[in-house]
């Protein structure tokens, strides 16, 4: 390979999600001095120029940037080692201590687990912090979703088949005119609705989801405006769609380091569950195949073990 190519190589390497590290050993490990330097000097987004004193220095925010990307592939494989009780506890208190722009998170957990699966999560949260998660949402938490986040996460849900309809077409006629007296009294102070949405079963809730199409022309989703309240629809409601939204966000190379572990996290908690499903609704909305655009911005071994999740899920 022609020093060119290695440079483009290289530079393609540090590039994406995670590192190709089989290319960092084969090239840097083997470029001499003036190699080493000239690739410095040809990747000015990696390295500045001290012209007075005559040396190529690292950025230091590639550096920080750097450093999550090498431990991408780590933290995949420890999450999904992980017993999913313990990753779904470990995922909430993530979600806490980031503050507001990751509580989707807990939307997440509380709204596309089983409610057997929620219980475990809230049981693995006791033993590894010493609160109840209902506690330290409350104590984190001090805006208006509180209580929506409290009610999601303390639910256990009927699973049966059952389903009534007319109590399904009344309760989208309840969200329909409780969106449209939204500026009277906003969604997100209304028990009703926090009721309907955190007791109701998600076969239930799909009916009406279906009914308030009918009722208003627009998806439920769609006229929500509160943030929380659209994802809590949605992952209750048309969970695939939420999450191939979820994983196009974190698939995009100009996002930030907290959208793209967006990625890992979709990836492996629903690798054993729905993921034929979101490959489905991710090619519907995109055009392009999860796996081929995974290809396309991931890179080394955290691409490699994406790749296996997603085949063993599809």
């Amino acid at each position: 390979m022609a020093f060119h190519q290695e440079l483009e190589a290289l530079t393609q390497a540090f590039s994406g999600h995670g590192v190709d590290e089989k290319s960092l050993v084969t090239l840097l490990g083997k470029w001499d001095p003036l190699e080493r330097e000239s690739f410095r000097k040809k990747t000015p987004h990696l390295f500045t120029e001290d012209h007075e004193r005559h040396f190529q220095r690292w950025d230091d925010d590639y550096v920080r940037l750097l450093k999550h990307e090498f431990v991408r592939f780590k933290n995949a494989v420890v999450l999904w080692s992980m017993h999913p009780w313990e990753r779904d506890a470990r995922l909430v208190r993530e979600a806490l201590k980031k503050g507001q722009n990751a509580y989707g998170v807990l939307v997440e957990v509380a709204c596309t687990r089983s409610s057997e699966q929620l219980l475990g999560a809230r049981k693995a949260y006791h033993s590894l912090f010493d609160h109840s998660i209902e506690e330290d949402v409350a104590s984190h938490i001090h805006a208006i979703e509180r209580k929506l986040l409290i009610a999601l996460l303390s639910a256990y849900r009927y699973e049966g088949s059952k389903v009534k309809d007319d109590t399904a077409k009344s309760e989208a006629k309840v969200l329909s005119n409780a969106i449209k007296n939204a500026h009277k009294k906003p969604i997100n102070e209304d028990d009703e609705v926090i009721r309907i949405l955190s007791t109701r079963s998600k076969l239930h809730l799909q009916a009406v989801y279906k009914h308030y199409k009918e009722i208003s022309g627009k998806n439920l989703d769609e006229d929500l405006d509160d943030l929380r309240f659209k994802e809590t629809v949605q992952c209750l409601c048309i969970p695939q769609i939420y999450f191939s939204k979820v994983l196009n966000a974190a698939l995009r190379i100009d996002v930030d380091k907290n959208t793209k572990k967006s990625l890992t996290r979709v990836i492996v908690t629903r690798a054993e569950i729905d993921m034929k499903e979101i490959q489905a609704q991710y090619h519907n909305l995109y055009g392009v195949s999860l796996p081929q655009k995974v290809e396309e911005v991931a890179r080394g071994n955290y691409k490699d073990f994406l790749l296996n999740l997603i085949v063993r899920g599809g």
